[in-house]
């Protein structure tokens, strides 16, 4: 049994577009669920993995959570995470933290989506952030704040509107519908997009935990050799494919001001 909370899962994303065209991929991949206050613990027990320095795996603040659009100040994340949630109406009086997200490798990392599970003292889940950054250097992330019944749940469904330009692709008048399993031995996130006419696309990841080791995260450097370039070159290498299917490019609209939605407690529980 792990001496950490922390984690990494790995396993498969997949994308199946329905319309215009229809174009699907999948790719083995793995997060990492780190719980921020055992990051620097992390760091000092392996080898392999460091905090805001280089190696083979990183963690960098500045990677996640920003005042502003532009500049990723590197601000420390609890107190990010915590300062969207009051806005949205939700403590965690200290409360685990964790963050689904990919790491650095070899200095470079691009995660389209990293997700927050913030969790109350007492260890009830009081919130979601889904954290989205697109390929044009910006970021914007989608607050749920849990009743403490919901939390409680091992899968959660939310809906919203689409606010943040991602793919050029994809119109904005689209809306989201999210599908998460709470992190245990396995974890999952489903992401569908739909206009009026219905679905349009949907995303999933699904993977399987592993415990942090040196020796586990020498085997990922294997088993998924220069991930975090992949998927850069994956995401525009999809794009070429896509446009050479016949399927235009949408305006991309003025940089949004605000950088976070915060969305009312609607979340269904099973």
């Amino acid at each position: 049994m792990s001496a950490f909370s922390s984690a990494i899962y790995a396993g498969k994303v997949t994308h199946k577009r329905l319309r215009p065209r229809q174009h699907f991929l999948r790719y083995r991949m793995f997060y990492m669920l780190f719980d921020i206050d055992e990051i620097d613990r992390i760091a000092r027990e392996h080898w392999l993995f460091s905090r805001n320095h280089f190696n083979l795996f990183s963690f960098f603040d500045r990677d996640h959570g920003s005042k502003s659009e532009v500049a990723k100040d590197g601000s420390p994340l609890r107190s990010y995470v915590e300062d969207h949630l009051r806005a949205a109406g939700a403590e965690l009086d200290g409360g685990a933290i964790r963050l689904m997200s990919m790491p650095r490798i070899l200095g470079y990392v691009f995660n389209p989506l990293s997700v927050y599970f913030c969790h109350d003292r007492a260890g009830a889940l009081a919130a979601l952030i889904y954290e989205v950054d697109n390929t044009f250097g910006q970021r914007h992330s989608y607050v749920f704040p849990l009743d403490k019944d919901t939390g409680s749940a091992g899968l959660l469904h939310q809906e919203c509107a689409k606010a943040f330009y991602v793919s050029p692709f994809m119109e904005m008048a689209l809306g989201y519908d999210f599908t998460i399993k709470i992190p245990d031995d396995a974890a999952s996130i489903v992401i569908n997009a739909s206009d009026r006419e219905g679905l349009i696309i949907a995303t999933a990841f699904a993977g399987r935990r592993k415990e942090f080791s040196d020796w586990q995260l020498a085997k990922l450097c294997f088993a998924y050799p220069l991930l975090t370039l992949k998927v850069i070159a994956g995401i525009h290498w999809e794009a070429l494919r896509i446009w050479l299917k016949g399927v235009g490019l949408k305006p991309r609209p003025q940089t949004p001001v605000q950088t976070k939605t915060i969305i009312a407690r609607s979340t269904r529980a099973e």
